[in-house]
């Protein structure tokens, strides 16, 4: 079997396609489909896959480094990947015979993704009805199964708690309305599903899956499948913004080392690098950036330890997870602020590395798992004692 370090080299090695394909993916609103390719061809895609089903189970620290990878080059790309290897991590928690679905063709399906519960489930016999239209379905274009979220709801009675569902592609039509300013190449599009039967044993409750409770993973052997998924699937999210803010700063170190000031300006001809102003910016961006890695890797290994250990992951435990992801991607967005706010005329272009890294970081502050407003206020309820409204 591969080690870890093996499947990041196989990682590394694809950073200069990434990178070459970063405006198109852009342009094109997907991840070039012979990235995706090359992805699974690496075996990437089978990193958190369970053994029964021919995967590795490899850890969480792994996928974080990864998607920091990818997204030094392409924030789209990251982010897809962070789906891609992830979410089988959060599919092994489904029943078992969900499961054996799945991957019965092998280890390698890209599954997407919508979890917020907007979707209407109504029993019936064997399973449920449902439909619903669900957004931001990241390289839905690349999968044969998505996993989406719904309130169950019997006819005549008050809507249940959440669930996720598990649907085959024949279950739902992607609906292309993915036109937008960040993250623009993760085709992250809408997928309508009007009256799909669904199995019981393709549903998985909210609580299991952030308790760590899952029927699935309770039936595997290795602790990575009892770890509360909101511990680990919006800390490899974040990983994009602060891989994506890292790949800005090393763009801006080469090209204002070499920069001069143009035109009839104070200092006229003078280097970039001799402008306090500037160095500031380069320390700010820097410290920024360090500390978002430092918050994310840190926290991804002691819930992973706590894991191996048998020790319960508690409510606080979770708060503090939640807390690292977005306050990580809060630094990474203030470090992609400062850079991009000095690259003069220049930046405006749409082909600027800089500011397409501006755009894209501050898309994934968008995101409701790791925005800083959302999230601080509910670490803020739980400091003081109170019960925290949101999600952990």
């Amino acid at each position: 079997m591969p080690t870890g370090e093996q499947f990041f080299a196989r990682a590394e090695a694809l950073l200069p396609a990434v990178r070459a394909k970063a405006e198109d993916n852009e342009r094109d609103r997907v991840v070039a489909p012979s990235l995706i390719a090359a992805m699974r061809d690496a075996g990437l895609f089978r990193v958190m896959v369970p053994k029964m089903f021919g995967g590795y189970e490899q850890h969480f620290e792994l996928v974080l480094r990864m998607v920091l990878a990818f997204s030094s080059c392409c924030a789209s790309t990251g982010w897809c990947a962070a789906a891609g290897i992830a979410h089988p991590a959060l599919l092994a928690g489904f029943p078992i015979d969900a499961q054996r679905e799945l991957w019965a063709s092998g280890p390698d399906e890209y599954v997407c993704g919508s979890y917020a519960p907007v979707g209407r489930a109504v029993p019936c016999n064997g399973g449920f009805r449902l439909s619903g239209r669900f957004a931001f379905a990241s390289g839905c274009d690349h999968a044969r199964w998505a996993v989406v979220g719904a309130l169950i709801a019997a006819p005549g009675k008050a809507p249940e708690a959440p669930h996720f569902f598990l649907l085959a592609r024949g279950d739902y039509v992607i609906e292309d309305n993915w036109f937008v300013s960040g993250l623009a190449g993760t085709g992250s599009k809408n997928l309508i599903v009007k009256d799909a039967f669904v199995p019981d044993h393709r549903r998985l409750s909210f609580a299991d899956a952030t308790s760590g409770q899952s029927p699935g993973g309770i039936s595997h052997g290795n602790p990575i499948y009892r770890t509360p998924f909101l511990a680990y699937i919006p800390a490899v999210l974040a990983a994009t913004a602060v891989g994506t803010a890292k790949g800005a700063f090393d763009e801006y170190l080469a090209v204002t080392r070499a920069r001069e000031t143009r035109g009839a300006v104070a200092g006229g001809s003078a280097r970039m690098a001799d402008f306090a102003t500037i160095q500031l910016r380069v320390a700010s961006a820097e410290a920024a950036i360090d500390a978002a890695e430092t918050i994310l890797i840190r926290d991804v290994r002691r819930i992973a330890e706590k894991a191996r250990n048998g020790d319960p992951i508690t409510v606080d435990d979770r708060i503090a997870c939640r807390r690292g992801q977005a306050y990580a991607t809060k630094l990474a967005i203030e470090a992609v602020d400062a850079l991009n706010a000095s690259t003069g005329g220049q930046g405006l272009f749409l082909s600027n590395m800089i500011q397409r890294a501006w755009r894209d970081a501050n898309a994934v502050g968008r995101h409701i798992s790791l925005n800083w407003d959302t999230v601080g206020t509910m670490v803020g309820q739980h400091a003081l004692g109170l019960t925290p409204r949101g999600q952990y």
